[in-house]
């Protein structure tokens, strides 16, 4: 058998292993890619490269900041910042038609800036916003859409563990995606909220006003709002003077985090014990993702299939924009199938040398992809974060992914609007970062 039809049944028995065995993907990445290794070399330089390789991906000072920025997620979840949040955006928007979605993926954008996961962030609001919405009266499929697709901003707003683990990955500036992220995370949540204003000139029923607050009661729910936003704020100054490492920028974040909390009276001890331990969970969860796909890719690496790919493709002499269209396919249909983040580090060895030869900037891809693989995340039949909602609303599994469907346009759009313009959007940020 030649290389690259290793690399191809290797693909092949990693989705059938995945699928059929339900075998998680860290561990299926791992086993697929020794077993690969071994086949195209031999079972003593399997051990001694999968060795190699696990020593230094766990040995891996830059992987640090996985924990670190995870930690401050779950400091912020278990003090209550999302209920917070959620109060103060519905004090300003909530009396509007559609008023409580809007509240709903406002809250859900400004939580996920910090805790950076779209499965958190969809158990959290499920839990704070559905029932609001509930009692004035909201349909079921403005309700769980609302929380589905505003949950999946988690992935996509800074510091987003993906883009850390992309920039890891491809050796690119953490500090310049982040920055790069801003216009694309501001694009993609306006459109998502003029989503929800649609479906209510469309269904005025499915969305009635809520009671208008006052000033007042406006006012008094910024502070501990704001508290989220000046630690964010913080994190993005600290990377984009370059005064910090991204690590040392986590870092910081987690002692500004404790400093807030404490201060707010929000973190008791058994939150926080609460927090670490999730965190643990969470860090190990991501470690061992990162851990096989990197085995996996070494054995992709071996067979040349990434090489032979990009040689293939560049043979049929196609239009680079629609070889990049190929590519974003792939990356749709993968999400929908996989976790976000390993799919994104089983593909990467395969299409990151071919976008690179393509001439398009890394920076810019990595926005891209972040997109198209969070878009995954709410379509059928895997999408993660239409589970969550349905198990923890009780709305119909069915219901969740209708009402999801209604913002894939959103997501459809903004990349386009990235396409059309990689300067505006994305560059003219990230080449400010020192």
């Amino acid at each position: 058998m030649s290389g690259p039809m290793l690399g191809i049944t290797g693909i092949l028995v990693m989705f059938f292993i995945l699928f059929v065995l339900r075998i998680p993907a860290a561990f299926t990445m791992l086993l697929v890619g020794f077993l690969g290794i071994a086949k195209a070399t031999s079972l003593d330089a399997a051990f001694a490269m999968t060795g190699s390789e696990l020593w230094n991906i766990f040995s891996s000072y830059g992987l640090t900041v996985i924990p670190l920025f995870i930690l401050v997620g779950e400091i912020v979840h278990y003090a209550g910042y999302n209920n917070s949040l959620y109060h103060a955006s519905y004090r300003w928007f909530g009396h509007h038609r559609g008023g409580l979605a809007m509240t709903t993926i406002l809250a859900s954008a400004a939580f996920s800036a910090i805790s950076g996961s779209n499965t958190a962030t969809a158990a959290t609001m499920s839990a704070v916003a559905i029932p609001a919405m509930k009692e004035y009266n909201y349909h079921p499929l403005l309700n769980a859409g609302s929380v589905a697709a505003g949950a999946t901003l988690g992935v996509l707003i800074p510091p987003s563990i993906v883009l850390v683990v992309y920039g890891l990955y491809t050796g690119q500036s953490i500090g310049k995606l982040f920055f790069g992220n801003v216009i694309p995370s501001v694009i993609l949540t306006t459109l998502i909220l003029l989503t929800v204003v649609w479906i209510c000139r469309r269904h005025p029923e499915w969305g009635p006003s809520g009671p208008k607050s006052n000033w007042n009661e406006r006012f008094a729910a910024l502070p501990e709002a704001l508290d989220i936003l000046l630690l964010f704020g913080i994190i993005m100054y600290a990377l984009f003077t370059g005064v910090v490492t991204a690590t040392e920028a986590a870092a910081v974040s987690c002692f500004l985090a404790l400093v807030i909390c404490t201060a707010r009276r929000k973190l008791t001890w058994k939150k926080l014990g609460g927090a670490l331990v999730d965190t643990l969970r969470i860090s190990c969860m991501v470690f061992m993702i990162v851990a096989g796909a990197v085995i996996f890719a070494k054995f992709l690496t071996i067979t040349r299939l990434p090489y032979e790919t990009a040689e293939w493709i560049s043979a049929l002499d196609l239009p680079r924009w629609m070889v990049l269209w190929v590519i974003l396919l792939c990356y749709i249909l993968g999400g929908c199938i996989m976790d976000a983040l390993a799919f994104l580090l089983v593909s990467l060895p395969i299409f990151y040398p071919l976008v690179i030869q393509l001439g398009y900037d890394p920076i810019w891809f990595g926005q891209v992809i972040t997109i198209v693989t969070t878009m995954g995340s709410i379509m059928p039949p895997i999408g993660i974060c239409c589970y969550v909602v349905s198990g923890m609303s009780g709305i119909p599994l069915g219901t969740v992914f209708r009402s999801a469907l209604y913002y894939i346009p959103s997501y459809v759009i903004s990349i386009v609007v990235l396409m059309a313009s990689p300067y505006w959007t994305v560059l003219v940020l990230s080449n400010l970062v020192k």
